[in-house]
């Protein structure tokens, strides 16, 4: 994949992170199959890990795709593979569906899980390669670039062999590195990361620059809430209100963050990503 990021450091390119995004059409349904779920507020059935969801079809398009949250799925809704979908069926196994070579199947979906994680890396490489504050890591982040996407198109033996954690690890040091470098101007900002704040009253709240890395804001009123250049990495979002809240510039924001939330025309976006169809 190789692409050039949307400026600044260079590197990815193509189309930046748009290849970084799930292509339904050019994936063979792999975390409708590869993926497990239990019954819950995000799901309506169990289903375990290696078992078709019952709403895929034979084309590997989903049966009740445009219902999803009236019919109790929700969770499919906000689920984003960052492209390992689409990477897996037409380079990893040359658009080979796991229908017409079962005795590969299992592999493909292991090789799934770990090609999600592999891209989610990329997804924030990408990002930090687009901040010109972090200039000063630029040559880190390329070659920390494409050292993951060199493990991405190795074979998919190869890919089992990987230890994700590890590289992982060397990866946020980067990430980390390149928070504090974008939020470095922003006075007084506050640290709440891993912090419960589940439900929290923010309505309004100046969180500029704040780290939020992890945190817990399932169901937290954020309208209204300046989070202008915070770090939202691994925030949980679900059901937190973001109408009318200014996410300019917010770092390490994904669009299942987003979708999982709530909004409206108000809540203003970084550029680079859209706004969910559910909201108001």
């Amino acid at each position: 994949m190789s692409e050039k990021p949307e400026r600044a450091g260079d590197l990815p390119a193509a189309g930046g992170r748009t290849n970084l995004l799930a292509d339904c059409v050019n994936c063979f349904g792999l975390c409708c199959v590869a993926l497990p779920f239990a019954a819950s507020a995000d799901f309506a059935i169990d289903k375990p890990a290696g078992q078709p969801c019952p709403n895929l079809q034979q084309d590997s398009r989903c049966g009740i795709h445009q219902s999803l949250r009236t019919k109790g799925f929700p969770g499919c809704t906000v689920y984003e593979c960052f492209g390992a979908g689409q990477r897996v069926a037409q380079q990893t196994y040359h658009g080979r569906d796991w229908r017409q070579a079962p005795a590969t199947a299992h592999q493909m979906f292991d090789v799934f899980r770990v090609m999600r994680q592999l891209h989610e890396l990329l997804w924030y490489l990408t990002e930090a390669l687009t901040r010109r504050s972090a200039e000063a890591l630029f040559g880190d982040l390329r070659r920390m670039f494409e050292a993951t996407d060199l493990m991405a198109r190795a074979a998919p033996e190869a890919i089992l062999e990987l230890d994700v954690a590890v590289h992982r690890q060397a990866v946020n040091e980067l990430l980390l590195q390149t928070s504090k470098l974008v939020r470095a101007g922003v006075r007084g900002k506050k640290n709440h990361r891993g912090a419960d704040l589940i439900g929290a009253k923010l309505r309004n709240a100046d969180l500029r620059g704040a780290n939020l890395r992890g945190a817990y804001l399932i169901g937290a009123d954020l309208r209204g809430a300046d989070l202008r250049l915070a770090d939202l990495i691994g925030a949980d979002l679900r059901d937190a209100d973001l109408r009318g809240a200014d996410l300019t510039g917010s770092i390490f924001l994904t669009p299942s963050q987003l979708t999982s939330a709530r909004g409206d025309d108000a809540t203003v976006l970084p550029a680079a990503l859209g706004r969910p169809g559910h909201w108001a």
